[in-house]
């Protein structure tokens, strides 16, 4: 069965780095578009990033666009998401998405002093 599992969430200082990444298993991941959504409490869940099936094309969200960077390694089937220049405002959790169907669990990022 399709799993997709996240990883590398944590509590971080305004301005700091996380990396999260995305397990796949179950599909064929190198013919899988794969996305980075994200929900904070009371919200609703949004986008955040997307990357095609070769790593060629890359869309960001207006509100991560310069400091996030949404990758993936094919060989390994996991995606990345790298975070950089966090902001408390980044505060969710993040979940990984496959083919615009299959989600993972969630990990929780922090940032806060």
């Amino acid at each position: 069965q399709v799993q997709l599992v996240e990883s590398g969430g944590g509590l971080v200082q305004p301005g700091g780095s996380l990396r999260l990444s995305c397990a796949a298993s179950g599909f064929t991941f190198s013919s899988a578009a794969m996305s980075w959504y994200r929900q904070a409490p009371g919200k609703e869940r949004e986008w955040v990033a997307s990357i095609s099936t070769a790593g060629i094309t890359t869309n960001y969200a207006d509100s991560v666009k310069g400091r996030f960077a949404i990758s993936r390694d094919n060989a390994k089937n996991t995606a990345y998401l790298q975070m950089n220049s966090l902001k408390p405002e980044d505060t969710a959790v993040y979940y990984c998405n496959a083919r615009g169907h299959y989600w993972g669990q969630g990990t929780q990022v922090t940032v806060s002093s």
